[in-house]
C-alpha cells in the first residue's frame, strides 16, 4: 500500500521540481544511489522497472527507503499495463509513471487513490488523462516537443501541470527553458544518474550534482 497519498506526491513534485529516474539490476548499488539522491535533497524517486525481476529489486528499494529514508517517496516507471501497476502498489509504489496514456492503469491507480502520470504528446491526450483525474502529465519524449509544446498548452489550458522527461538536462540554460515555458517539474534519468557514476559509484558527485540541480531550479521557479 503507498505510504503517500496523489496529492502529497504531487505537491512534492511541485514543490521540488525534479524526479530522478533510475533502473540498475544490483539492490546494493540501488540503495547507494538512493543515498546520494536523497542526501542531496531528492524526496522523490521513479524506479523504471525495464528489467527482469525488476518487482523484486523496487521492493528492497522500496523497504530500504521506508526504513532509512523518511520523506523518500519511491514510484515506478516504464508501466505499460494494469496487472504490472496493480503488483507495484502492492509492493508500495507510491506513483505510477507510463510512456503512454493507458486507461486501465488510470482506473486501477484512482482505485487506490495513488497518483499516475501518463506519458502524453498532443492535447487532446493531455485532454482525456485529465478527465481521467491526472493531476501532473508526463510530457514524453520531451526531446521532441521541446518547451514550445509546454508553452504553447499552458495558453489554453493554464491548469494543466506538465513534468516533461526526455531532453532534460541538468544545465541551468535547459532548465530555465522548460520552467519558463511553464513546467510543474521534469523527470531526468541518464543526464543525472549517468553511466559513469554508476560505473566507478561515485555517489559523492552524484549527491552533489542532484543538490546542485535542485538549487537551480528552486531559483528558476
Amino acid at each position: 500500500m503507498a505510504k503517500y497519498s496523489r496529492i502529497e506526491v504531487a505537491m512534492a513534485m511541485e514543490k521540488t521540481g525534479m524526479v530522478p529516474l533510475f533502473y540498475h539490476p544490483d539492490v546494493a548499488l540501488g540503495k547507494k544511489v538512493l543515498r546520494a539522491c536523497y542526501d542531496g535533497g531528492a524526496r522523490l524517486m521513479e524506479f523504471t522497472a525495464r528489467g527482469d525481476f525488476a518487482f523484486e529489486v523496487f521492493s528492497e528499494l522500496n523497504k530500504f527507503a521506508i526504513k532509512e529514508l523518511p520523506g523518500m517517496m519511491m514510484g515506478v516507471g516504464s508501466i505499460t499495463d494494469a496487472a504490472a501497476a496493480s503488483l507495484f502498489m502492492q509492493m508500495g509504489a507510491n506513483f505510477v509513471v507510463t510512456p503512454s496514456l493507458r486507461e486501465d492503469i488510470a482506473m486501477v491507480c484512482n482505485r487506490r487513490k495513488v497518483l499516475w502520470s501518463p506519458g502524453c504528446g498532443s492535447l487532446t491526450e493531455i485532454n482525456r488523462a485529465e478527465e481521467l483525474g491526472c493531476e501532473i502529465i508526463k510530457l514524453f519524449p520531451g526531446s521532441t516537443y521541446g518547451p514550445e509544446f509546454v508553452k504553447a498548452i499552458k495558453g489554453p489550458q493554464p491548469w494543466t501541470k506538465v513534468m516533461p522527461t526526455g531532453g532534460v538536462t541538468t544545465e541551468e540554460p535547459n532548465l530555465r527553458a522548460w520552467f519558463n515555458a511553464g513546467a510543474t517539474c521534469v523527470g531526468m534519468g541518464s543526464q543525472l544518474i549517468g553511466k559513469e557514476v554508476l560505473a566507478g559509484q561515485d555517489f559523492a558527485k552524484l549527491e552533489n550534482e542532484v543538490r546542485q540541480t535542485l538549487s537551480t531550479i528552486i531559483k528558476l521557479k
